[in-house]
């Protein structure tokens, strides 16, 4: 090794010990959950708060989850290092010996997201140093919703001025009589994509979600009629239980294909990575686990030439995914509600979003301000507790029971 590289090996593992050193011991004492009566019914897109004490004085803000389902997981953070967030997110997913499944994982999730936030303002830094740093100035928006503006072109069209990557669409709502004509709907939509085109122009965007609402040769005739569109994402083409159509739909549809709302961890979104069955991942915060599962997906992302465009579930997910997407050096679009004009009551601070894109900040942690007022305290976790055994490696990693 020569002088430079001695020295400059040295300076990093100075710089790593000053900053496991700026990390004051800490342990998890209280966990909150509150029901944020703002947000959606849906658990899986809840805009519900967690917060996560420690005896530092330091509190992390996360969201997502269900009351049962957070204060399952929050029993076995009692009393442990809040630093300590991959093994914390292994001891919560198998913790009580049969794996996380989808609603679990969501509270699993907003744990994670406090985990984080507390890391950071432990650290003084946001959460995306700690990901490695920035790997782009700000992060494209698409809009789902946009106000409307006269007509569906006329809409389209705003949504373009107004700064945004893209206008989305989805498949054609069923008449109120008659039930849903897929055949119908199908034609419908195609209408409705030329006019939206029209609006964005020749060289604007737009994106439409079939929302898993059509059957499969539906969903190959509406992706062949707008193919000469050049939509940017077709969303989740047809019901998402058995991701291995993705094999016969690729076959046969040419459009870019975005697939993973409904996903939970990467073993969920893994085939349709890794066989190149998808062009863009939907998975999101804290659907997946929170930010330690998202980081492992964007990693199996990047190997494949996958891109993101992360769900929108709520406002600090949001916050959150704006670490996890800035760090990406892949192709990136987020989703954003309507014009992104929305304040949340509760949220005196969150993302900076403006001119159709949101914006890396550099308050620490997730960058989130939480007022819990507006908000309604619904569990209180103190208590240690696990139904099972625990069982670690020799090297204290976490295995299973």
């Amino acid at each position: 090794m020569n002088r430079r590289h001695f020295i400059g090996a040295a300076f990093g593992a100075a710089a790593a010990t000053r900053a496991i050193a700026a990390i004051p011991p800490m342990k998890i004492t209280r966990i909150r959950y509150y029901y944020n009566p703002a947000g959606r019914p849906l658990f899986n897109q809840s805009a519900n708060v967690v917060t996560i004490e420690t005896d530092a004085g330091i509190t992390g803000i996360g969201e997502g989850g269900a009351k049962d389902t957070v204060e399952q997981c929050a029993g076995m953070l009692i009393g442990e290092d809040p630093s300590r967030i991959d093994h914390l997110w292994q001891m919560m997913m198998r913790g009580y010996f049969y794996p996380a499944g989808r609603e679990k994982l969501d509270a699993l999730g907003a744990l994670d997201l406090a985990l984080w936030d507390i890391k950071g303002k432990a650290l003084g830094v946001p959460v995306f140093e700690l990901l490695g740093g920035l790997a782009r100035n700000h992060i494209e928006c698409y809009s789902t919703g946009f106000p409307q503006h006269g007509s569906l072109k006329e809409t389209a069209r705003a949504c373009a001025e107004a700064g945004f990557r893209a206008y989305r669409t989805s498949v054609a709502d069923a008449p109120a009589a008659g039930g849903f004509n897929s055949h119908e709907v199908v034609r419908r939509t195609a209408a409705q994509c030329h006019e939206i085109r029209e609006g964005v122009g020749k060289d604007g965007d737009w994106a439409i979600d079939y929302h898993t609402r059509l059957d499969m040769p539906d969903a190959i005739r509406l992706s062949t009629l707008i193919e000469d569109l050049e939509p940017y994402f077709c969303e989740d083409l047809v019901r998402s239980e058995n991701p291995g159509i993705y094999r016969q739909l690729r076959e046969h549809v040419k459009v870019p294909i975005a697939v993973g709302e409904q996903f939970g961890y990467k073993w969920d979104t893994n085939e349709l990575i890794e066989n190149n069955l998808i062009d863009y991942t939907r998975t999101t915060v804290p659907n997946v686990g929170g930010l330690t599962e998202y980081m492992k997906i964007c990693a199996l992302c990047e190997t494949h030439y996958v891109g993101l465009i992360p769900h929108f579930t709520g406002p600090i997910s949001e916050a959150a995914l704006v670490h996890a997407c800035g760090v990406f050096s892949g192709p990136v679009l987020m989703e954003m509600l309507g014009d992104g004009r929305q304040k949340q009551a509760h949220l005196p601070e969150c993302y900076d979003f403006r001119d159709g894109k949101v914006f890396p900040n550099r308050r620490p942690g997730l960058g989130v301000t939480l007022d819990t007022k507006p908000l309604a305290l619904q569990a209180e976790i103190t208590a240690r507790f696990r139904l099972t055994p625990i069982y670690e490696r020799p090297d204290g990693s976490i295995t299973n029971w």
